[in-house]
């Protein structure tokens, strides 16, 4: 009984999911599992929008204008960003992070949070379904759980 009334307003939201194409071999994995979480939860094809972008860092504009618009209830962010030789990694990283929560919070809208950033590609595999489960199937439950609260919160 619980699991339907849970099924039943899941399933009335509307989902937005922004997947950087950088290092696709692991946003596709997290993709993957973000969107098995949101089925599994009863979230129809027709509630969940899938939108790509080209990295990490085009994320939080995309992100934004999805909030402006009123249309979703909440998103899941899903990037892969690995340390190389340069600062590089430190700015996409964490303008990323900041862009996000920038947005999450202007909007008041909840966003899981699925960026890796990593230091080694084996990180990266490993946290995209393989030992250390799929960060972007955490990220979904984690946009649920928070969409849950914020319900509970309003009434």
């Amino acid at each position: 009984m619980i699991a339907k009334k849970r099924q039943s307003r899941e399933s009335c939201l509307r989902i937005a999911v922004v997947t950087g194409r950088f290092n696709s071999f692991i946003t596709d994995r997290l993709l993957d599992g973000a969107l098995e979480v949101l089925h599994g939860r009863g979230l129809s094809e027709d509630e969940i929008v899938s939108v790509r972008v080209p990295g990490a860092f085009e994320i939080p504009v995309v992100i934004k204008r999805l909030a402006a618009s009123g249309h979703y209830d909440g998103v899941v962010a899903l990037g892969c960003v690995i340390r190389g030789a340069t600062p590089h990694f430190d700015y996409v990283a964490g303008e990323c992070a900041r862009g996000i929560q920038a947005v999450s919070l202007e909007f008041s809208m909840p966003v899981g949070f699925g960026i890796l950033t990593v230091d080694t590609l084996e990180q990266a595999i490993d946290r995209a379904g393989a030992k250390q489960g799929n960060k972007g199937a955490d990220a979904a439950v984690a946009l649920l759980q928070t969409l849950d609260v914020v319900r509970a919160l309003d009434g």
